[in-house]
């Protein structure tokens, strides 16, 4: 069962940095993943970050997964998605996505942008399933992000994409 997608609440934000640290986990057993590249990841969001988010959706209580929204070049942006690896594969992440897509299309924005890794089965792939498409050529602050991300070293652990999902064309479908 799917717990609840809510908002978070103040209380939830001690607990999200320590979840995003189990979902990064997941990575490690991946082929072609190097643990000790993977501990190079960058650290998870403070409380202060994270009560800083545009918005911020948990599911369940206390928070199995959570989805961080931005905005990057006046569109929303999933930051981060992370599920406990415990939850994986439950359809909470999915449950999230559907969730920050809902709250960003309310919110009037045209469509909703993420940077993942390409080859990993819970990354690119699953985003394509839930409507993302990769953004061939990223411009502006897309670009930046990704300009970031390699400043960071996250392509030396897999190649990286960025995607879009288009929310006007989904709201009319």
């Amino acid at each position: 069962m799917i717990p609840v997608i809510r908002s978070a609440e103040p209380d939830d934000l001690p607990l999200l940095s320590a979840l995003e640290t189990a979902a990064d986990t997941l990575l490690a057993g991946l082929p072609g993943f190097d643990i000790s590249v993977v501990r190079q990841l960058p650290a998870p969001a403070d409380v202060a970050g994270l009560a800083a988010a545009r918005h911020l959706l948990v599911a369940g209580t206390p928070p199995v997964g959570f989805a961080r929204v931005e905005e990057v070049d006046g569109q929303a942006h999933l930051e981060q998605l992370s599920v406990h690896p415990d939850a994986a594969g439950a359809g909470v992440g999915r449950a999230l996505v559907a969730a920050a897509v809902g709250w960003a299309r309310e919110q009037g924005y045209a469509s909703m942008t993420l940077c993942t890794f390409a080859g990993v089965p819970f990354n690119a792939p699953f985003y394509a399933s839930c409507g993302f498409s990769v953004v061939a050529d990223p411009r502006g602050g897309l670009a930046e992000l990704r300009n970031h991300e390699r400043e960071l070293g996250l392509d030396a652990m897999g190649e990286r994409v960025a995607m879009r999902k288009d929310l006007r064309a989904d709201a009319a479908g």
